[in-house]
């Protein structure tokens, strides 16, 4: 039987091929590396939508929650942030490179982005470190051996998930969503 993980990691390289070759450019024919390339272009379509969420939603909105259970604007953006450093430090066989708790400690709107665009870029950076032959060595996440690429689809698929999130509380402060503007 397959285990939850690699059923989540398939999904998530297939999830969005539609979306994401409609707004992030597919990988060519003659591509070596046509996982990795597939994958990496996901991740890069939903950094633009939360790099660009986190813009676009003004500091006075980050405290906002839509009910006292959840979290914030901005601690949804440490949370991104912070799964993103431990996820792909995962998939690498890295320790995670910071031993910050940004949804905790982040509270202004710059200080966020920047812990996002730092995090992304370190997400990028292990993207940069795996091909289709090496993102198939398995890794320990969750207790579970993941091959590498599969560890950096499920991070992909968490991004899109806290997106969601993201959809939801701009909506309801009648925000248009990035994904909903087009051109990417």
């Amino acid at each position: 039987m397959p285990r939850p993980m690699s059923i989540l990691a398939a999904l998530a390289l297939c999830a969005v091929p539609a979306l994401a070759t409609a707004q992030a450019p597919a990988p060519a024919a003659t591509d070596p590396n046509p996982m990795t390339s597939a994958a990496r272009a996901q991740f890069v379509l939903v950094k633009g939508y939360i790099l660009k969420s986190a813009d676009k939603v003004s500091e006075d909105l980050y405290g906002f929650k839509p009910t006292p259970e959840v979290r914030s604007f901005g601690e949804l953006f440490g949370h991104i942030a912070n799964a993103n450093y431990m996820i792909c430090a995962r998939a690498l066989g890295e320790k995670n490179p910071s031993a910050e708790n940004i949804e905790k400690t982040r509270t202004s709107k710059a200080d966020l982005q920047k812990a996002l665009a730092e995090s992304f870029a370190y997400c990028e950076a292990a993207f940069g470190k795996v091909d289709d032959k090496s993102g198939m060595e398995l890794v320990d996440l969750f207790r579970q051996k993941q091959p590498k690429l599969a560890a950096l689809a499920f991070n992909t698929a968490h991004d899109f998930e806290h997106y969601g999130n993201l959809v939801t509380y701009m909506r309801l402060k009648g925000i248009v969503p990035p994904s909903s503007e087009g051109g990417m």
